[in-house]
């Protein structure tokens, strides 16, 4: 809504707004010379109606403002409730749950709630104009009046009066636009002020000036007490809706839309709540060396998903460093650290275009050998060559005309054609058949050789082959060792390899 009703609102305040008053100021100027010129004692009379111009004006342009205000807040939520619910996972969730008459109802209220706004609008702004129109027409037929009683006296010549009645007309017309103007102004203001709030939203992970860029690195990771917070790194409202919203779980958004209570969350008046300090991660230390493939477990919640955040920067640390071959994350820029890091997540996300155009986003000056060898290193080039355009196939919206096993291995052929030296990923084994984890645990396999990297483990098999495992609860590092030296403890790890990972007879 921000960057289409906002910006055309904010474009249509300097394209058309600003251009009015100029032209009608200087059509005033000209006009007020000659009515000078004509009879001066005339024009004082005629410009002492002005104030009944001017003060309807502030408190018209203020009722505007705020029901131009509430009209585009509304056009907002309506925006977000389409995207939400017209997807293909929102409008399967809808019918799911038979929510389709609600939401239709909640749709067709804003609708009525922005048509109701758009003709109280209108209405004041005719009102206004009308208001404006009858005290010209006053102006002038006080001024005809007075002219004619002159003319009786024989101060003037009844042509003077006519011109000057006929001027007059020319001056009011200019003198109603600029009264307008700043009605029309106030309106547009509110477009102004929003699109404002986004652009002076702070960048929070920023590259230095004197940034050093890495080139091929080697890919040793190293965590130095790191901790961190959520609540520093968003505090909510718009900036968690800007920035990287779906990290955030999407309660904000909601938030931020007026549906806290509907959603049973945030305080009555459906504004957010103050954030209380929640540490996700609380002094962290553990050491990936190059080539190495360390597995991360633990009970949900634990904060592996924040260390898998934070490698590739998206995040900054709230204490601690995090450094990539002895560089500091926050010295490096951040477009080297985009060629070095590959991710693959449990949610794969591809564009609504072709196979081939969401495998050359990682790398679009790939050719088409080097496509499809990360295709054949991924385990699906047989699967593309076989329907009928190939890599030119459109996967739909996020992808939906693919099973979930089929866009996770385009996933990972498109980490392997970007050719990374870190590899960060998170197991999206437990929802897919066996020949689809087959082939996905073998591509991984194929990817992981030679990378540092770090897997959010839900596989035995993970488990076992990795160099490292770290074991996660409550954001603390608890437990690291290899799965032998692990079990030998007895701790934590033991407990989650009994309940999730022990093989069943």
């Amino acid at each position: 809504s921000r960057l289409n009703n906002d910006v055309v609102g904010a474009q249509r305040a300097i394209s058309e707004t600003i251009v009015t008053i100029i032209s009608n100021i200087v059509s005033l100027v000209g006009t007020l010379a000659i009515l000078l010129t004509l009879e001066w004692r005339l024009t004082l009379l005629g410009l002492a109606i002005l104030p009944l111009f001017v003060l309807p004006a502030r408190r018209v342009g203020r009722v505007l403002r705020d029901l131009r205000r509430r009209s585009l807040e509304i056009s907002a939520e309506m925006n977000a409730t389409m995207n939400e619910t017209l997807n293909v996972s929102g409008a399967l969730l809808v019918k799911l749950f038979g929510r389709q008459e609600r939401e239709m109802q909640r749709f067709a209220e804003d609708a009525a709630e922005v048509a109701h706004i758009g003709v109280r609008s209108a209405v004041i702004g005719r009102w206004f104009f009308m208001m404006l129109s009858i005290i010209g027409a006053v102006g002038t037929a006080v001024v005809y009046w007075v002219g004619g009683y002159l003319v009786l006296q024989d101060a003037f010549t009844i042509g003077t009066v006519v011109a000057f009645g006929s001027y007059l007309a020319q001056l009011y017309g200019p003198l109603m636009a600029l009264t307008n103007a700043p009605v029309e102004f106030a309106q547009s203001m509110v477009s102004f002020e929003r699109v404002f709030e986004a652009l002076d939203i702070p960048v929070e992970i920023q590259e230095k000036p004197d940034a050093t860029f890495l080139a091929k690195v080697n890919g040793r990771i190293q965590f130095q007490d790191v901790s961190f917070s959520y609540t520093d790194a968003d505090s909510g409202g718009l900036r968690e809706v800007t920035r990287f919203s779906w990290m955030g779980g999407g309660n904000t958004a909601l938030l931020k839309r007026g549906k806290a209570r509907e959603n049973g969350d945030g305080a009555e008046n459906g504004t957010q709540a103050e954030p209380e300090q929640r540490w996700a991660l609380q002094n962290v230390n553990f050491t990936i060396e190059p080539g190495e493939l360390v597995a991360l477990v633990g009970p949900s919640g634990a904060g592996k998903t924040t260390i898998t955040y934070l490698i590739p920067r998206l995040y900054d640390p709230t204490n601690g460093r995090i450094t990539i071959d002895h560089h500091d994350l926050r010295d490096v820029t951040l477009n080297s650290l985009a060629h070095n890091i590959g991710m693959v997540t449990q949610e794969t996300y591809l564009f609504y275009d072709t196979i081939r155009a969401n495998l050359l986003y990682a790398r679009p000056d790939a050719t088409d050998e080097q496509m499809i060898a990360a295709a054949k290193a991924a385990n699906i080039h047989d699967f593309i060559a076989d329907l009928p355009d190939g890599y030119d196939t459109v996967v739909g919206e996020r992808g939906y005309r693919l099973s979930g096993g089929e866009r996770q291995r385009i996933a990972i052929a498109r980490v392997v054609l970007k050719d990374p030296s870190i590899l960060v990923l998170d197991e999206a084994t437990s929802h897919l058949d066996s020949l689809s984890e087959a082939l996905i645990q073998e591509a991984l396999g194929t990817v992981m050789q030679g990378r540092s990297s770090l897997v959010i483990a839900h596989r035995l098999s993970t488990i076992l082959a990795a160099d490292k495992i770290l074991v996660m609860e409550k954001g603390q590092l608890v437990e690291q060792g290899t799965h032998e030296e692990l079990l030998a403890r007895g701790g934590l790890y033991t407990n989650l390899y009994e309940t999730q990972f022990k093989p069943t007879e």
